[in-house]
């Protein structure tokens, strides 16, 4: 209600909105962006771009506030409520910016709001972020570099569906690129693609249908599918087409390997569709990347061979130097047994056994000196040398660690 009231009254003298709508009102209205209700923000977001609108001397300190408030959000807490609608308004704002450019303006691209693709609750304002960036750069083409750069920075290693906004992000950037900006940025990019394109995740989807006692479920695909679309684009077709001697050459490996290993066959297809396509653009090029590819994999393989054979013959050393160990053992068995004889062997035998019972029930025992209660002496019926190794009847020696 009390919005409402607020929105209606906005005939007020110019002098009189001064007194009321000063620097306090517009900090405290911000703050009140972190509700929890999404209608209270939509009210908020109406309020404060006629507030942006009709009171010039408070626009820098709002933006000033924004940026402050995505900061905050990006370096400190990572919640804030009132992130998306935050950014409609300052998509209209963008829109508005003359020309050329403030380097106010470019530092807020590059400093606050490329780091806001880093947060892990991105999907809940990326739609709002990715219309931001591309209104930056339809204003200035020669900010493409630095945000696409900044994409690839900050793009995502472990989550495939932050990966899959990105991939969208890109493409509404590619539509509204230059190709003498291309140019810049294609290597760096189309080698994230190939990555993208390689990926083995997949998502189950349970739409499940019941038909004849069968259920059916179905599996995408979506980081490589969607890499993959970007060849149904034609405006970006045409720019790979330009720069296929570039691109053909970052991509062809990964694209050969998934046409011929790849399990699903959604994305196979698709592979051959691109194949086919860079077959049509420069077929010298692309008998030449095939055969190099064929022969690298050749050498991998080569390698792998190598590598098999090495650990085998390590695995057989390792087996002769067990059984040349166990042999020579056997060895002194044998002479031992064969100088005594049977009898006289298990006699020594069961003596040393003895030997070794006793030493067990005489293992040393330490307990503080009576004489001056600064160390310990060790207990054994064998006696100790002044090594501290105790004469014991068997065929080995026990020795006792002593502390002083």
């Amino acid at each position: 209600m009390v919005y409402e009231f607020f929105l209606r009254f906005w005939d007020f003298e110019i002098t009189m909105r001064h007194c009321i709508i000063n620097d306090c009102n517009v900090f405290q209205l911000l703050d009140l962006f972190d509700s929890e209700d999404p209608r209270e923000r939509d009210f908020l977001k109406t309020v404060l771009h006629r507030i942006y609108g009709k009171f010039l001397g408070l626009r820098a300190f709002i933006r000033k506030q924004i940026n402050n408030i995505f900061l905050r959000f990006v370096y400190e807490t990572e919640h804030f409520n009132g992130v998306g609608e935050l950014l409609e308004i300052l998509g209209s704002i963008i829109n508005g910016f003359a020309l050329p450019l403030k380097s106010e303006h470019k530092q807020f691209l590059v400093k606050v709001l490329l780091p806001l693709h880093k947060v892990k609750c991105l999907s809940l304002y990326h739609a709002q972020l990715a219309y931001c960036v591309v209104q930056f750069l339809e204003k200035d083409a020669t900010l493409t570099e630095p945000v696409v750069k900044g994409l690839l920075k900050f793009w995502p290693k472990t989550c495939s569906q932050k990966e899959v906004m990105f991939l969208g992000e890109i493409e509404e950037i590619l539509d509204v690129i230059e190709p003498s900006q291309f140019v810049k940025i294609q290597e760096p990019l189309f080698r994230q693609i190939s990555r993208c394109v390689s990926s083995p995740h997949f998502q189950v989807l349970f739409i499940i249908y019941y038909y004849y006692y069968y259920y059916y479920c179905f599996i995408r695909t979506q980081v490589a599918e969607r890499a993959l679309y970007f060849w149904n684009n034609e405006y970006i077709m045409s720019l790979i087409e330009e720069n296929n001697h570039v691109i053909m050459p970052i991509m062809f490996p990964a694209l050969y390997r998934i046409s011929k290993e790849h399990w699903n066959q959604t994305i196979v297809a698709l592979v051959y569709n691109v194949l086919k396509t860079f077959m049509e653009m420069n077929s010298k090029l692309f008998d030449e990347l095939t055969a190099s590819y064929k022969a690298e994999r050749q050498k991998e393989k080569k390698r792998e061979k190598e590598r098999d054979e090495l650990w085998k013959r390590l695995a057989e050393l390792e087996v002769n130097n067990k059984k040349s160990a166990i042999m020579s053992d056997l060895e002194v068995f044998d002479h031992v047994f064969g100088i005594c004889g049977e009898e006289e062997f298990d006699r020594v035998y069961q003596r040393i056994q003895l030997d070794e019972q006793e030493n067990r029930r005489n293992i040393v025992r330490r307990r503080p000196d009576e004489n001056n209660g600064s160390g310990f002496i060790a207990e054994n019926s064998g006696g100790l040398n002044v090594h501290g190794t105790s004469h014991c009847s068997s065929h080995k020696n026990i020795r006792v660690r002593i502390r002083y």
